[in-house]
């Protein structure tokens, strides 16, 4: 029976089923059974403010902890842009790799901006900064022209930093120019018209 109002609150609030695979969920549940018949849920009010407040604690010391490791190991950086399709606007993300993990920098929302190569070399120049040019040994971006180009810029001016085109993006561009092949795109058609039929 708890199972199924465990799935009302998820149908109630359009939480993503997905949401369950969190590592989080088991415990949560495990909590609230520890607690026992007397545990009473957390208000919007709590979960605003004291929870986050300490959820963001524990996340700060966790990046401190992170950037500990980075003058022995060196990072890479990387770029990667969204644009949402709700407000049309456009944002790069920045993250820093090294052997303890993967943290998020930060976002830039680059809207409306003329996005040439010396918009990104400025752009990162900045987040080397941020983090510190010494800890910097790769910088990894899409391969559009500007940040080929900025890339270039970027190793020019600091000798131990490389520039990495992402692979991903790569594989992006190869698939669409595959998919513009004659053969390959009058099968892509038909496959789509089919799951149409089948979706009906």
């Amino acid at each position: 029976m708890s199972g199924r109002y465990v799935g009302k609150w998820f149908y109630n609030k359009g939480i993503p089923f997905d949401a369950a695979n969190s590592p989080y969920f088991p415990l949560m549940v495990n909590a609230i059974q520890r607690a026992g018949p007397r545990v009473k849920p957390s208000m919007v009010y709590e979960l605003s403010g004291p929870i986050l407040d300490e959820e963001v604690e524990e996340i700060t010391k966790w990046i401190e902890e992170y950037k500990q490791s980075w003058p022995r190991t060196g990072i890479t950086l990387m770029s990667d842009g969204w644009l949402n399709k709700v407000s049309k606007k456009e944002f790069l993300n920045f993250l820093a790799y090294s052997l303890k993990g993967t943290v998020f920098l930060s976002s830039k929302n680059v809207s409306g901006t003329k996005k040439d190569a010396n918009f990104y070399v400025r752009l990162y120049d900045q987040i080397v900064e941020e983090v510190g040019d010494k800890h910097v040994v790769q910088f990894v971006t899409d391969n559009a022209r500007a940040c080929v180009s900025a890339g270039s810029k970027l190793m020019d001016k600091m000798k131990h930093l490389v520039w990495t085109p992402c692979a991903a993006h790569n594989i992006d561009l190869m698939l669409k120019e595959i998919s513009e092949i004659k053969t390959v795109k009058e099968t892509l058609k038909e496959a789509r018209y089919i799951k149409e039929i089948v979706y009906l």
